[in-house]
C-alpha cells in the first residue's frame, strides 16, 4: 500500500519545514537586530522581535501539521475532525507558497512546493472513505410478474 509510506514522508517533510521555516525567520531577526535595519522608518526592535514571533508560530503551525500526519502514519487512519481541517489548510498555504515561490525565487522552489502540495492531497485523497450503501435502503428490483388463474 502506498498511503503509510506517504503519511511517513509528509511527516517528515512538514517537520523539515518547521525547523527551516523557523530557522529561517530566526536568523532574519538577528540580521535585523545587527544590522539596525528599518524599514520605512518601523522600529528595528519590533521588526526583529515579530519575525522571530511569526518563525516560531509558522514553524509550530508545520510541525503540529507534520504531527498529524506521523498519527495517520503510526494508526494508518484517515485523519479526522481538526487534523483533517489542519492538513488542508497545510495544502492551501504550501499552494499560495508556491505561486510566491514562482515569483520570488524560481522554478525550483516553486517545484519542491508543488511536490510538497501533492504529497500532502495525495495522503488526503489515499484515506477518503468510500461510501458505504445504508443497511436502511429499500433495493430496487422489479415488480412482480402478473399470475394467471
Amino acid at each position: 500500500m502506498v498511503r503509510r509510506p506517504v503519511a511517513w514522508i509528509v511527516a517528515i517533510v512538514l517537520f523539515a519545514e518547521a525547523f527551516g521555516i523557523a530557522a529561517v525567520n530566526w536568523f532574519l531577526g538577528v540580521v535585523v537586530d545587527r544590522q539596525d535595519m528599518s524599514l520605512a522608518g518601523l522600529d528595528p526592535d519590533m521588526m526583529s522581535i515579530s519575525s522571530k514571533i511569526g518563525g516560531v508560530v509558522f514553524g509550530l503551525y508545520f510541525a503540529f501539521c507534520g504531527l498529524v500526519a506521523l498519527l495517520v502514519a503510526l494508526r494508518d487512519r484517515a485523519p479526522a475532525g481538526f487534523g483533517r481541517i489542519l492538513l488542508i489548510s497545510a495544502a492551501v498555504v504550501h499552494a499560495l507558497l508556491g505561486a510566491f515561490a514562482w515569483g520570488l525565487l524560481g522554478p525550483a522552489e516553486f517545484a519542491f512546493m508543488v511536490v510538497v502540495l501533492a504529497l500532502i492531497v495525495l495522503l488526503l485523497m489515499t484515506y477518503d472513505r468510500p461510501q458505504e450503501p445504508k443497511e436502511d435502503a429499500i433495493p430496487v428490483s422489479s415488480p412482480p410478474a402478473p399470475t394467471t388463474p
